[in-house]
């Protein structure tokens, strides 16, 4: 008897196209945990700040054999947290907005980024408002996604809206652990593809946010990745990705099944030490848009 079952559909993946980045990095010389302004940091757990450098080192070189520029700035002695450079700023177009952070003992960083932004050639815009620079604000097609609810004050969405000209969109964390938005979502694609039209795949973990932001990003990003909180517990979301490869941890195993079947490439590197400060694979990578 012949079979007449219908034939699965097969399954379509979009190709994906790797877009040149430019980012800044710090090295983690001086890390260590001797404070607590996350529920990561445990001062009295030890850590290995010659374990961070050679993980951080792994990262970096991943970039560089992906064909991606990255520069430098100085660690200073005192700030172990200056690692996370995604804080340090938020840039489009040649123009930074400075951080303002708000705890006492990142303080001193914000001005340390706003003088490398300046003697590299880029235009500062001094802050008002209490914001953690590209760790809250996150540029998806043309629009900017800003968290609130534990770092960044949500007058600093009206500020960086007034900055940048951009829809700023504010989203609200509610889960401690995910304190700021790029532990709780990731940018995937490109910020334009072919023939100028944009796209914006992200990748979240739904239970992160307060219901009406879960709600936005239901309405804008309906085929985005919802991710287990197994995958977000280990920072998985907390990736940098050039639209075709995402740079993610190892520990994420269902965010890696999850990319490779949207034609994504997941490249795996281990911050694990870095992890203890409550920082991950984009905590330390602060994208430079020129």
């Amino acid at each position: 008897m012949q079979n007449t079952a219908p034939a699965p559909e097969a399954t379509v993946v979009e190709a994906r196209i790797q877009q040149h980045r430019r980012y800044l990095m710090c090295r983690p010389e001086h890390f260590t945990v001797s404070y607590t302004i996350n529920p990561w940091m445990e001062p009295a757990n030890p850590t290995d700040t010659a374990l961070a450098v050679r993980q951080w080192q792994a990262l970096y070189d991943t970039y560089l054999a992906l064909g991606h520029e990255v520069q430098l700035i100085d660690p200073i002695e005192g700030l172990p947290d200056m690692v996370y450079t995604a804080n340090g700023g938020f840039v489009i177009a040649g123009v930074a907005y400075g951080a303002k952070f708000r705890f006492q003992e990142r303080v001193p960083e914000g001005p340390a980024f706003m003088e490398w932004f300046r003697d590299n050639g880029y235009e500062v815009v001094d802050p008002r408002e209490v914001n953690e620079g590209e760790g809250d604000f996150l540029l998806v097609g043309d629009t900017i996604l800003a968290g609130t609810g534990f770092r960044s004050t949500g007058d600093s969405h009206s500020e960086l809206r007034d900055v940048f000209g951009k829809e700023v969109v504010s989203l609200t964390l509610v889960d401690p652990r995910f304190y700021h938005l790029d532990t709780a979502i990731a940018v995937l694609d490109p910020v334009q593809g072919p023939g100028g039209v944009e796209s914006a795949n992200i990748a979240y973990l739904e239970h992160a946010f307060d219901e009406r932001s879960q709600a936005v990003l239901a309405e804008r990003y309906p085929d985005a990745i919802r991710v287990s909180d197994a995958d977000g517990a280990v920072f998985g979301l907390n990736s940098a990705s050039d639209g075709l490869n995402v740079i993610i941890s190892p520990r994420a195993k269902g965010f890696e099944a999850q990319l490779r079947e949207r034609g994504y490439n997941p490249v795996l590197v281990d911050l694990s030490e870095l992890l203890l400060g409550g920082g991950g694979i984009k905590c330390c990578t602060l994208e430079l848009r020129r």
